[in-house]
């Protein structure tokens, strides 16, 4: 079967939306036990499959297991199993006060499926990044029809083969195919749509659901700063830094994207972050880190020939393998590719500053990153640059690391995104949040209703 034939869908997108709109107005999906029952089978697909899925992402990435592992299931797992642990408590109503002239009486907020949710999921965490957002999306009691990304087909095949097997088949489906087939699903109208990818692909996903009034949940990207301040402590933030931009060779949304270090540390930092590099790659670093495809590998390998900076780690490629090695360059100009686009690649430019706001100014002046990192051990001085700098996310002393947690809100602001998911959040997002009151018939005083008499009036003014 070739890729062409693999991602036509089989069903006319019409149909296939409405059959599952169908199977929502049944009510099946609204209950407690429905949806747990489908986050149980969302944990036993990602333990029970797991070899499935590493040989899926080894063919898509050459990712290794280990890798699979840690990128792609863990997360998810823990995603789920946070879900299964607190659903009960957040499909609970939520009782709110009255005011006095509203009273007697009753109020509540009580959260109910918003229908039908498209998830359209990204190829760089296929597995992580698509199944997360349905976990919130059954959690939410919501039929959903899930869209993986074919720039990772053997993970995309593996997703429209296994979910069935392990959740409601009729309330959930997998659709595989190109950008045609995910504006042709949006054209149908989707009661939310959950987009992860990039800032330009993101806005057309905006303006498709436009045309339906369907609301969107777009978690993008952006080139996600780490500040370094003088007093930080510097092999740790090397090492940590260099692990996860070394993930998923880059191709990571919250990856660090550029490195401000404090002047006076500049060259120790770097010294640091070369040996950190080194000893992680081992025998790999020669051969270099996989590039997803010949489009991206292109981009990146023009933005370091392009560079008016100093290459001081890596900076060879090969195309035909579609690998790149680790790449540092140090003090490029602020307005060359590696420093105005997003990188999305093993390629770490590094800048130097003389003073907090001069840091401040540098991120400030650019689109609002998705995350923000901050490495000092002073708590005043980290809590000064995440108060000064806006981004979806922040993290102070490690890299990435809020996206594992579940009670946490994850998303970006203005380029990096639309709202957010993860957690309590990712139920709520799914959810309408229905605002219900209840009064009774009596006292019933005959003022609330016209004639309005001077007196009356007056009385409602004090009252209402």
């Amino acid at each position: 079967m070739t890729l062409s034939q693999q991602i036509v869908p089989d069903t006319d997108p019409g149909e296939l939306v409405a059959g599952v709109r169908a199977i929502h107005a049944s009510g099946r999906t609204r209950s407690l036990e429905w949806r747990l029952k489908q986050l149980d089978g969302l944990s036993r697909l990602v333990k029970e499959r797991e070899s499935d899925f590493a040989e899926a992402l080894a063919a898509d990435l050459g990712r290794s297991p280990s890798e699979t592992w840690l990128g792609d299931l863990a997360g998810t797992a823990g995603e789920i199993d946070y879900a299964r642990k607190h659903l009960k408590g957040w499909m609970k109503r939520r009782k709110e006060s009255l005011p006095m002239a509203q009273r007697p009486g009753s109020a509540w907020v009580q959260y109910e499926p918003v229908g039908t949710v498209l998830i359209i999921g990204p190829w760089n965490y296929p597995v992580f990044l698509t199944l997360s957002p349905l976990v919130a999306a059954v959690a939410a009691g919501n039929c959903a029809i899930v869209k993986p990304s074919e720039l990772a087909p053997a993970t995309a095949g593996a997703l429209a083969r296994l979910i069935p097997e392990y959740l409601d088949p009729d309330a959930v489906k997998v659709v595989q195919g190109d950008g045609r087939t995910t504006q042709n699903l949006i054209d149908q109208g989707f009661d939310h749509i959950l987009f992860t990818g990039g800032t330009e692909v993101g806005r057309k996903i905006m303006a498709g659901a436009a045309k339906t009034l369907t609301p969107v949940t777009l978690e993008l990207g952006g080139k996600s700063p780490v500040i370094v301040a003088a007093d930080a402590d510097l092999a740790v933030a090397a090492r940590r830094i260099a692990w996860v931009k070394l993930m998923n060779s880059g191709q990571t949304c919250i990856a660090p994207d550029y490195v401000l270090v404090d002047e006076t540390v500049k060259d120790e930092f770097v010294d640091l972050l070369r040996a950190e590099l080194t000893t992680m790659q081992g025998d790999e670093a020669a051969a270099g880190q996989r590039i997803v495809n010949e489009g991206h590998f292109d981009r990146l390998a023009a933005s370091i020939t392009s560079t008016r900076g100093v290459i001081v780690h890596g900076g060879q490629s090969e195309r035909a393998a579609l690998t790149m090695q680790a790449t540092v360059i140090v003090d490029p100009d602020p307005d060359e590719p590696v420093m105005a686009d997003e990188i999305f690649g093993p390629i770490l430019p590094v800048l130097p500053f003389a003073t907090a706001n001069e840091a401040i100014r540098f991120v400030s002046a650019r689109p609002k990153p998705l995350a923000l990192y901050v490495f000092s051990k002073s708590s005043r001085t980290s809590d000064a640059y995440v108060s000064a700098i806006q981004s979806g996310g922040a993290v102070v002393n490690h890299v990435a690391m809020h996206c594992l947690v579940p009670a946490l809100p994850f998303g970006g602001i203005g380029d990096s995104g639309i709202g957010s998911y993860h957690g309590r959040w990712g139920f709520e997002t799914l959810s309408h949040r229905r605002a219900v009151l209840k009064k009774g018939t009596w006292p019933d005083p005959s003022l609330m209703y016209p004639p309005y008499s001077d007196r009356a009036l007056k009385l409602m003014r004090k009252v209402l």
